[in-house]
């Protein structure tokens, strides 16, 4: 079960299967997101993880696993375009491991 917000009545828990299928072997990498402002979106991302119900869904599966309060936060400072930047990570990422990271659920 998902400690994180239920937004718009909406359960972001997902199956153990779901969660069992999306890992990622021997990689310490679990979501790559992107953001204009880190600060706001770490504390979006920070305050669904609380349970409050905060418009924010990516990276959710992270808030199912037993270790997320273990977990650290990583960022690239970039003046490129964050969303292409995001999207190159997310290649490259997918060519070293073949499949997104663990709570990344599309692109």
């Amino acid at each position: 079960m998902s400690v994180g917000g239920h937004f718009k009545q909406r359960d972001p828990t997902v199956a153990e299967s779901v969660l069992r299928s999306n890992g990622v072997n021997d990689c310490p990498v679990a979501y790559v997101g992107k953001a204009t402002s880190l600060r706001s979106r770490l504390r979006q991302y920070r305050e669904f993880g609380r349970g409050r119900p905060v418009e924010h869904w990516g990276g959710r599966l992270i808030w199912q696993l037993e270790s997320h309060a273990e977990l650290l936060v990583c960022w690239r400072t970039t003046s490129e375009e964050p969303r292409q930047v995001e999207e190159l990570m997310l290649a490259a990422f997918k060519d070293r491991y073949g499949r997104l990271p663990f709570a990344n659920l599309s692109r």
